[in-house]
């Protein structure tokens, strides 16, 4: 049996002490005895519930932290591109420089010959911000041998030459470039865990299996704490571990290369054979209008989610709201490219993006989150961005869809497997994933990430700042 004692927190009845037992809340009371303990002081400080992140990509997050950024703000121009490119570390035993958070405002909509005037004496891919295509330079394409490639996502030109942008072809790359194998995930969990992250949604697609069994390895091991909710992997995934779970099943809805209706409604009844919701990724008004007329076509299952929501119109948000359907969402990408999304959009896309207000008012469930690598990992930035919506260059984004940054740390403490629950609360039988805060919570809403002192998972102190 393993005990945790931690005294002097500010919960919302006062000051209390808190009792944990082999990874549960056993007691909370105004004094209890830590004696023959493992004793956490909060010195005062809030005790909430852990965080969790209702969508990022584990392996592309640890893949960036050893990437070169090759976008805003960093990256502005094709001669910072190609500064920052010659600049790059190699990755992997064939020197490639492996790229991320692309976007045309930099050096256009890059091809083969264009990466090439950028950089030619090694392999280089680009993967773009959104995620959906990567760029390869000649010497990258002739590795991977694009020429005789099969996948569809391969885009050739008017002869049947590869142009070097490879569209949503994660696993078939992977498998082409080989190497070592996905990224370690020590360094994630711990930069995860100084945000206060205590469980994670990986919403990777189609998992591959190595992919997946390095997730389980690196969740078992320790190196990735945090409880684990996946939406592209099957069912019996389940009986892995109790802290890994296994949510609706991930669709792409993509924004190049949308499915006609009677093959959307096919692939939706393919998982309603197994019992299974869908969790779908819907970026445009289009594919959202599109998804809810096959649903409508199909018919509901309580555990259908919205991956984004990028852009909802408001009649579309009365819509979800009719068909109780949760929307997981992500505001830190206003904060982190408001100002293209405002150079670049129509009028009625801006007005329409990345709402929170509108959605909670219509009675649509939201959850919160970072889409990492593609968003901002902290969560405290991404509550910020809901409270303010102020864009990198200082302009606002929809200032009717700010929201109070109380209500939007709640966005981040609903249930992982059920991201429309409502949030979790510290109490005795409940589970142990916690955060001490350095002071009290509007505090720590203003300051941000610099409050967490300490996150607990499971019992287990995993950072102490």
């Amino acid at each position: 049996m393993t005990r945790l004692v931690i005294v002097n927190v500010t919960l919302p009845e006062g000051i209390r002490d808190v009792a944990i037992t082999d990874g549960v809340i056993t007691e909370i009371a105004e004094e209890l005895h830590p004696a023959g303990s493992d004793v956490v002081d909060g010195r005062g400080g809030a005790l909430i519930p852990g965080l969790h992140d209702h969508h990022l990509h584990l392996h592309a997050l640890a893949a960036a932290t050893s990437s070169v950024r090759c976008g805003p703000p960093q990256v502005t121009s094709a001669a910072e591109l190609a500064t920052a490119l010659a600049a790059a570390p190699t990755a992997g035993d064939a020197g490639w420089v492996r790229g991320f958070g692309y976007v045309e405002t930099v050096a256009g909509m890059l091809d083969r010959t264009s990466l090439d005037r950028l950089h030619d004496r090694r392999p280089v891919r680009l993967q773009h911000r959104s995620g959906a295509v990567w760029f390869f330079n000649s010497a990258a394409a002739a590795i991977v041998n694009l020429s005789s490639g099969d996948h569809p996502g391969i885009e050739r030109d008017a002869l049947g030459a590869p142009t070097g942008r490879v569209w949503r072809a994660d696993t078939w790359l992977r498998e082409r470039i080989g190497g070592a194998g996905p990224p370690g995930l020590a360094a994630v969990g711990a930069e995860l865990a100084q945000f206060g992250i205590t469980g994670v949604t990986d919403a990777t697609p189609d998992l591959p299996d190595d992919s997946l069994a390095h997730l389980l390895a690196e969740h078992a091991n320790g190196a990735l704490p945090q409880g684990l909710h996946l939406l592209g992997v099957e069912p019996e995934v389940t009986g892995s571990a109790p802290t890994v779970t296994v949510g609706p099943c991930k669709i792409v809805l993509a924004d190049s290369d949308l499915p006609d209706f009677p093959t959307l409604c096919r692939q939706i009844r393919k998982i309603r054979e197994h019992r299974r919701g869908v969790a779908v990724h819907c970026v445009t008004r289009e594919s959202l209008l599109l998804l809810l007329a096959a649903l409508d076509e199909v018919g509901a299952h309580p555990d259908d989610r919205i991956e984004h929501g990028a852009i909802v119109a408001e009649e579309t948000a009365l819509e979800l709201s009719r068909r109780a359907i949760p929307v997981v969402t992500q505001p830190g990408f206003i904060a982190d490219r408001g100002d293209d999304y405002l150079d670049r959009l129509d009028a009625h896309d801006v007005h329409d993006l990345y709402r929170c207000r509108t959605l909670m008012e219509s009675g649509v469930a939201v959850a919160l989150s970072s889409d990492a690598p593609y968003g901002p990992t902290d969560p405290w930035s991404v509550i910020a961005a809901a409270a303010t919506r102020v864009a990198p260059d200082g302009r606002i984004v929809g200032a009717a869809e700010r929201i109070d940054r109380r209500a939007a740390l709640r966005m981040y403490l609903a249930p992982l497997s059920h991201p429309q629950s409502p949030p979790r609360t510290v109490a005795v039988g409940r589970p142990a994933d916690l955060v001490v805060l350095a002071g009290s919570l509007d505090r720590a809403l203003t300051i941000g990430s610099d409050a967490v002192r300490c996150t607990i998972i499971r019992g287990r102190v995993i950072y102490h700042g």
